[in-house]
């Protein structure tokens, strides 16, 4: 029995995009999406991210995201037809730059300006504070734009944590 790759999975009897084939999922890259029953529009059956589909275009829309994501079907793969404003993208970035450096400053500027007494018991405290409040905004920013890029990695560990919380 022939294995199918997961970049090729089609069930479609031609190579064009249908509502009778089952895809790849584009969002996930591991489940399969399939026309939904009694609507015009495609479900995956992993990720449980919603589609609408435009067929004459070949091109298919997650509906159920904060990013309108677009993908083409070249006949046997997605082709990502992501357009991302350049100017938003640079101010994002600078927030996010801004979001990470500037608390752990605010905390190593007060502890800079009121030291604590050497030899005190409590003298680490300000470099554990600034450790934390860097690794906690690091952490919260990663994740922010996990959610708005929706990586391939993010969205399967998203669903498996799900599935392993619903059990």
């Amino acid at each position: 029995m022939k294995q199918l790759s997961k970049t090729s999975l089609s069930t479609a009897p031609e190579s064009q995009l249908s509502y009778s084939g089952t895809y790849t999922c584009p969002v996930c890259r591991h489940g399969e999406i399939s026309a939904m029953t009694l609507t015009e529009a495609f479900a995956c059956n992993f990720c449980h991210h919603i589609f609408t589909a435009n067929l004459e275009k070949q091109l298919i829309q997650v509906v159920d995201s904060s990013q309108p994501m677009t993908w083409r079907w070249t006949g046997s793969t997605w082709k990502g037809t992501h357009q991302r404003d350049t100017e938003l993208t640079f101010v994002l970035w600078v927030v996010a730059i801004a979001l990470i450096a500037l608390p752990p400053f605010l905390v190593w500027l007060s502890a800079h300006t009121f030291p604590p007494a050497e030899g005190s018991t409590g003298s680490w405290i300000p470099t554990a504070w600034i450790g934390l409040a860097f690794l906690s905004h690091l952490i919260l920013v990663g994740w922010l734009i996990a959610e708005v890029y929706q990586f391939p990695i993010y969205a399967v560990l998203k669903v498996k944590l799900w599935q392993w919380l619903r059990r």
